[in-house]
């Protein structure tokens, strides 16, 4: 996938991102060791560059330091699931109640508009890819709560480490179609402006996600393997 950078961004800036990306999607496994030399080698950068971008993905919670072993990508397993799901079904479930009370009419219509753009992805390419920020349906939602705190705890805390799960084990295969429809019907509950069963709807995706990457997590392919 192309990355899109934020402007006026540094070449620290840009190597953070990528390999913040490449982490995200998998080309960098999960669980794989980081090593300096090597990803510096990778990405024709200075050590030191490399080195800040690690501090500020172990930020994001996708990179964790390990006594005697340095920095690694985080393992996605089915305990590390369950418990971050829990804690995004809670707070996504509230920015969701929220942002049927708070979101203007004309983002609500962008988030249509959105939605549409989706639905193409979905029935050509059976796949439900939706790349980091405003264009991601979750992360529209989020922003949308108006609430600094949440956002904060959404965006900067947990978003990037959900990412990993979404990407590499629940956008693909049958769950890509009704995940789809869950969104439709959330975006139609917001729209309509009735904040509990926006918040009702949103949970009840969250939980049907979990349960499809935990399924995966539990009975994994080759394919999955070969991510994980």
């Amino acid at each position: 996938m192309s990355l899109v950078f934020p402007m006026a961004v540094t070449s620290a800036d840009k190597t953070f991102y990528q390999l913040r990306q490449d982490i995200v999607e998998g080309l960098i496994p999960a669980g794989s060791k980081l090593s300096e030399t090597e990803l510096s080698t990778k990405y024709a950068v200075s050590r030191a560059v490399i080195r800040e971008a690690i501090n500020r993905l172990t930020s994001c919670h996708i990179v964790e330091r390990k006594a005697n072993i340095g920095a690694r990508v985080v393992e996605l397993t089915p305990e590390g699931l369950i418990e971050l799901y829990q804690v995004r079904e809670s707070l996504e479930g509230m920015a969701a109640r929220l942002a049927a009370k708070n979101m203007t009419e004309l983002e609500i219509k962008d988030l249509m508009a959105l939605l549409d753009t989706h639905f193409t992805t979905v029935e050509s390419e059976k796949t439900y890819y939706q790349e980091a920020g405003d264009v991601d349906f979750h992360y529209r939602i989020i922003m949308g709560s108006k609430n600094t705190q949440l956002i904060t705890l959404l965006t900067e805390g947990i978003y990037h480490l959900v990412r990993m799960y979404r990407v590499q084990l629940g956008m693909a295969g049958p769950r890509v179609t009704t995940a789809f429809a869950e969104h439709t019907n959330i975006a139609q509950a917001i729209q309509n402006r009735d904040e509990e069963l926006a918040e009702m709807l949103m949970r009840r995706h969250i939980l049907y996600s979990k349960n499809n990457i935990e399924n995966k997590l539990l009975t994994p392919t080759d394919t999955t393997r070969k991510s994980l």
